[in-house]
């Protein structure tokens, strides 16, 4: 089943195909493209970037207004590769070219291994790279480099820098040193995080030590809670004034004072509990598209996240990816079958159960339809041993939560798989390396992976990236505790198991006024095809039919 762009309509049935919804004008292969719900944006793919690395050839993406050129992250080449934007028109699908490619073996750094992340600086010629260091259990560094890819410093920050950014004000830098244990836990450094002065280029490395968690954090489990800790993902206030850091295995946001420099504590983001209406999801990988309630409480687990203000308070907006601690010398992660002789459910733990109705599922066999779905070995055991409550990765959503007092505002629920349940139905629950219908539904469904906010003719959207089905989820924010689903896009091509773009990493929105065609696009690194889909937005708010 080969899609070009296709625009599809309806509510009801994914039925409903208006072909060739964007005219183009070609000058290279028109891609694979799919908008489903339309009606109230006009989407379509205006450029693409082919690394010609394969898988890891393009993970995150920073861009530079005024240059209007991308910096893009190679995993495969250990590189960064510099894309230019200049020549894009509206509704004109490029073949994007790449005006040159840095090669981390050029900046003469001893014992390093690969890029994580970049960043550029919103006024000066500086980007910043994220350096993971050989073994990644040493401290890491930050890379700085002109725009044109001439190196200007390096600065060593912890262990394992997993993403970087400035602060919008452009007097700081900040790095996510995620300190994971080697395979072999011989070595565990502990996560921190480093806050970077542009002025005298030094890096003061914030630590944990002291910082108040609350109940809700996981740190159950191997390792002194310094070294569980791991901050993943920076999102800062538009202000400045604070950093929001998302720590995914801990299931937990840290929050930075960036006037005075420290961590001023950490929240646990608690549990989704699927039992209850609203919440269900396909747990079941057994070749059908099924969305049930079941006993399973979803840790939120968040990788990528943004903030953005509505009235005069900041919302921090995640992704619940979700992630598993899973090394050679230790691992988190089971199936339900491997346990099923130590699980007495406890209708205690869940809102839409008793506990007659627990049991009987169990009368039933629920176990043995859920033997492949994964889950965490760390939560839910009672005194006795028995797992009374049973914890999945990640919540297969996006969700709103208030940045001052970390309170859930707002989660998805179960749109994200009725919605491509609709969408793309032969390809539901897909994964991203090979096309394989529900082979996902038993662990982490569509995995909702980044997250960015962009403002089109004065309304602010979040652009949400599934990185197993390998699509984009478009709501309007306009009221943040009850979001807008608009539109959902996908540019991969599902005739084969890896062709179009594959497996959305990081997003770039890039507003009208900084676009070259004029109008507001988002850039979408997809790291298993190695391709940048650049895509093109019109609201079509206020039009007449």
């Amino acid at each position: 089943m080969k899609f070009r762009n296709i625009v599809w309509t309806g509510v009801a049935a994914a039925g409903l195909l208006v072909a060739g919804g964007q005219s183009y004008k070609v000058l290279g292969e028109e891609p694979a493209f799919v908008q489903y719900q339309g009606g109230q944006m006009s989407v379509s793919q205006v450029g693409q970037y082919d690394s010609g690395s394969g898988e890891g050839g393009t993970e995150i993406l920073a861009y530079d207004e005024k240059l209007k050129r991308a910096f893009v992250t190679n995993g495969a080449k250990s590189a960064i590769d510099i894309v230019s934007f200049k020549q894009m028109d509206s509704g004109v699908f490029n073949n994007m070219k790449r005006l040159d490619r840095i090669h981390l073996a050029e900046f003469d750094i001893r014992d390093v291994d690969d890029i994580t992340s970049v960043a550029a600086h919103p006024d000066r010629d500086l980007i910043a790279l994220s350096v993971v260091s050989d073994p990644k259990t040493d401290p890491g560094y930050v890379v700085l480099l002109t725009k044109d890819g001439k190196f200007v410093d390096k600065i060593q920050v912890g262990a394992l820098p997993d993403m970087v950014t400035f602060t919008p004000d452009g007097k700081k830098l900040l790095a996510a040193n995620e300190g994971e244990p080697a395979d072999d836990y011989s070595a565990d450094p502990e996560g921190s995080i480093s806050i970077i002065d542009l002025d005298t280029l030094t890096a003061k490395t914030l630590t944990f030590e002291g910082v108040s968690l609350d109940e809700k954090v996981r740190v159950g489990s191997k390792g002194s809670v310094l070294q569980q800790l791991e901050p993943e993902y920076i999102t800062v206030s538009d202000d400045s004034k604070k950093a929001f850091v998302s720590m995914q295995e801990n299931n937990a946001i840290a929050t930075v004072d960036l006037e005075s420099d420290r961590i001023t504590g950490v929240k646990g983001l608690g549990v989704k509990d699927h039992s209850i209406p609203g919440n269900e999801l396909d747990g079941k990988e057994n070749g059908e598209t099924k969305l049930e309630r079941l006993p399973l409480l979803g840790l939120y687990m968040p990788d990528a996240i943004d903030t953005f203000t509505a009235g005069d308070k900041t919302y921090i907006l995640t992704p619940n990816e979700g992630d598993a601690r899973d090394y050679d010398a230790y691992s988190e992660e089971a199936d339900i079958g491997d346990i099923s002789d130590r699980i007495k459910l406890n209708a205690k733990h869940y809102e839409g159960y008793n506990q007659k109705q627990l049991d009987r599922l169990l009368d039933k066999g629920l176990l043995n339809e859920l033997a492949d779905t994964k889950i965490t070995l760390e939560n839910g055991l009672n005194e006795e041993g028995d797992y009374e409550a049973l914890y999945s990765y990640g919540a297969r959503s996006f969700s709103i939560f208030d940045a001052e007092t970390m309170e859930l505002v707002y989660d998805s629920g179960n749109e994200f798989e009725k919605i491509t349940a609709k969408a793309l139905p032969e390809y539901f629950n897909t994964t991203n390396d090979e096309i394989t219908y529900d082979g996902r539904s038993s662990s982490k469904g569509p995995e909702p992976e980044t997250v960015v906010t962009g403002d089109i003719n004065g309304t602010t959207y979040a652009f949400i990236a599934l990185e197993r089905t390998s699509g984009i989820m478009v709501y309007d924010l306009s009221r943040p505790e009850k979001p807008k689903f608009i539109t959902f896009i996908t540019s991969r091509d599902f005739s084969e198991d890896v062709k179009g773009d594959v497996s959305p990493e990081g997003l770039q929105f890039i507003p009208a006024d900084a676009s070259s065609t004029g109008k507001p696009l988002l850039a979408a690194t997809h790291e298993v095809s190695g391709t940048v889909a650049v895509y093109e937005f019109e609201s079509n708010k206020g039009k007449k039919e």
